[in-house]
């Protein structure tokens, strides 16, 4: 069966594609409310080259380009035009999806596949794209397959050579597959795929050509060495994770398959699939690789007759599922060998054919019950892609979802505690964390992320021990040292606390935390003058950190600079107007300037965000003495000690307050309380 001829489209197929854009908008819908997920803090929200230190230079000349450094662009430039508003976001990436259907239903055409727009369709909303569109960062994705798809489709237009213009189209081709291969190093399969092409149009690949490819080989070539590069930058071939060849020929095939099961039967999808192993001396562990080889010789060896277009899309789906197969190594393959956005592009090849094969089984029932059955298949899986992505609105609902269709997932544990931490709720998040490390006990982070709920929850010595499990597997672990250090300094340990900011600052030189509590340890030890250079570097790297000029204010606030300090309070404050810490240290620079009512204000407010803190109940009641207001600043020293009982100052204020109410007794025993112990 050779490529149908192509034709013109009439004015109904570009109301149907104009249809097909709208329906993929409609698909998801509620992409709208959906907010930022995994990893898109890595690559957007706190990338320093999108939100800060760095900038669109180092995207592209130094290892922050990682093997994207047009996406990442991509984010530079939305980030300058709308922040940190997720909505605009997820409307370009679901843009990106819409447009690359209608690139897809182009090239269809114009490599004469039957049923073009119905490939398209079902490429489009079929549910397995949902994690590509949903998620923030598979703008990789999205972004990639645009270039990709322009790379092809200009490509098979030189082929064709109709309008005279090849060397054009070719340029163009050679061009988009340039931006492609920036925006994700998969796309380095083009030069196979656009030969895949030439073979299709014209029955044989001729010498020209392999001419015409070699630029793209030398393209891909490149790209591919990028991304293996920061793969092992991000530790992909970290020993704990390394399979052997044997395993990795086993796994293969078992991909290929699995891949194609979630295009026949979509269900259930899972952000996390769980991780197989295979036992490599087991002959069984080869069969799914065995039956994919077999499958694809027996098409090779009929190519020519009627099973030519199931060997141009299976071949084409396994050179797009080459670089996923498991037989390099990828970060993502310590959680799972498999995941429905590696599928994207390869995709493409069976859902086009399952279209050309309804289109010809459907034709003699007449194109009015074809047309109705296809309709009905695309809404189908446009329901699909609309429930499914519910699962993508938020990290809570992403991880629950993933527990709940995969309940062995160590990481998911791990991240729907974090997401609990993120919003004050350290209980919940402690009991997920001890979960995950049940399920895999040597995990770092899960030790890590333990360590800091029991900080919250103020069990610094259980914390502790959890900080030096996090470094046993990895003694390079920067953050399980910075939070080793946070909790020795919060023991009163500030000088074993340095030691370990150090050890992270060394490990990690642009590590804005460990900068800020180490100027926190040197400010315990009384040397402000260090501890202020590390705070100011601190703001350097992250110019939005609260927490780093709130520190900073305190400390010049020690040095005799209460102005000073007022502006970095005041900065904070700028930031986020409910940082209580900074709200309460400015109200402690008017206490001090006598300015009473100010004060009082600025705590309330931080009393109003953050209820149980005992200084701002006793600085509170400070101020209100000054300002006369007795009985109310007796009920607030009262309510510091309820919460710290030991609380010196707030003895001071009670006492205060009640001599100036005359109850001299009462007065006098809060006065020996709040005197050092001897």
């Amino acid at each position: 069966m050779s490529p149908r001829p192509e034709r013109s489209e009439s004015l109904l197929e570009w109301l149907l594609a104009a249809l097909l854009a709208l329906a993929t908008f409609a698909a998801y819908e509620r992409v709208r409310h959906a907010g930022f997920i995994w990893d898109d803090e890595m690559h957007l929200t706190q990338n320093p080259c999108i939100v800060g230190p760095l900038g669109l230079a180092d995207i592209w000349t130094s290892r922050a380009a990682r093997y994207f450094p047009l996406v990442l662009t991509t984010f530079w430039v939305e980030h300058a035009a709308w922040g940190l508003n997720p909505l605009p976001y997820h409307v370009v990436n679901v843009a990106m999806h819409a447009a690359c259907a209608l690139l897809l239903w182009r090239v269809l055409r114009l490599l004469g596949v039957r049923g073009a727009l119905l490939g398209a369709a079902l490429w489009a909303l079929h549910p397995v794209q949902v994690e590509s569109v949903a998620w923030v960062t598979e703008l990789k994705n999205t972004q990639s397959c645009l270039f990709y798809l322009l790379a092809v489709l200009f490509f098979a237009k030189s082929l064709k050579g109709t309008s005279g213009h090849g060397s054009l189209h070719y340029a163009a081709s050679l061009g988009f597959a340039a931006l492609a291969m920036a925006s994700k190093s998969s796309t380095v399969v083009l030069p196979v795929v656009l030969g895949l092409c030439a073979w299709w149009l014209r029955g044989r690949i001729e010498r020209r050509d392999l001419t015409k490819l070699a630029p793209m080989a030398l393209m891909s070539v490149a790209a591919s060495a990028l991304s293996l590069w920061t793969q092992h930058l991000e530790g992909a071939n970290a020993p704990s994770w390394t399979r052997g060849i044997p395993e990795r020929v086993a796994d293969a095939g078992r991909v290929f398959w699995f891949y194609l099961g979630k295009l026949a039967w979509p269900h259930p999808l899972v952000f996390i699939y769980p991780r197989w192993t295979s036992d490599p001396l087991a002959v069984l562990a080869y069969a799914a690789t065995a039956a994919m080889v077999a499958l694809l010789l027996v098409l090779w060896l009929r190519r020519r007759g009627v099973l030519r277009p199931v060997f141009f899309a299976l071949s084409y789906f396994l050179v797009a599922l080459a670089p996923v197969l498991g037989l390099l190594d990828q970060y993502f393959w310590r959680y799972s060998l498999v995941g429905d956005h590696f599928q994207y592009l390869a995709s493409m090849g069976p859902l086009a054919l399952a279209a050309a094969g309804l289109a010809t089984a459907l034709a003699p029932v007449g194109r009015a019950a074809a047309s109705a059955a296809g309709i009905a298949l695309v809404a189908v899986l446009g329901y699909l892609s609309w429930s499914h992505s519910a699962a993508f609105l938020g990290p809570e609902a992403l991880w629950r979802d993933t527990i709940a269709r995969n309940p062995e997932c160590w990481m998911a544990y791990n991240n729907l505690g974090a997401s609990y931490l993120e919003t004050g709720r350290p209980q919940e998040a402690a009991d997920l964390f001890r979960k995950a490390i049940e399920a895999r006990g040597d995990d770092a982070e899960a030790h890590l992320n333990l360590g800091n709920a029991l900080i919250r929850l103020g069990r610094l010595r259980d914390a502790e021990a959890e900080y030096r499990a996090a470094l046993a597997p990895d003694v390079n672990f920067d953050k399980a040292h910075n939070g080793l250090g946070d909790a020795l300094l919060r023991e009163g340990r500030a000088p074993e606390a340095a030691a370990e900011f150090d050890r992270a600052l060394r490990l990690t030189p642009g590590f804005a935390e460990a900068e800020v509590n180490q100027g926190n340890a040197l400010a315990a030890m009384g040397r402000v003058d260090e501890a202020i250079i590390h705070y100011r570097r601190a703001i350097a790297l992250q110019p939005a950190n609260i927490q780093a000029h709130s520190d900073l204010g305190a400390a010049l606030v020690g040095k005799g600079l209460p102005e000073e300090g007022a502006i970095e309070f005041q900065r904070a404050l700028a930031i986020d107007p409910h940082f209580a810490s900074a709200l309460v240290n400015l109200g402690n620079v008017y206490l001090a300037a006598g300015r009473a009512q100010e004060a009082s204000a600025l705590y309330e407010k931080a009393l109003s965000i953050a209820p149980d803190v005992a200084e701002a109940h006793s600085n509170l009641a400070a101020a209100l003495i000054e300002m006369g207001r007795l009985d109310q600043a007796v009920a607030h020293c009262r309510r510091a000690l309820e919460l710290n009982p030991d609380y010196r100052p707030a003895h001071a204020n009670l006492a205060r307050a009640l001599f100036k109410l005359g109850r001299l007794d009462e007065a006098e025993t809060q006065f020996q309380q709040a005197m050092p112990a001897r």
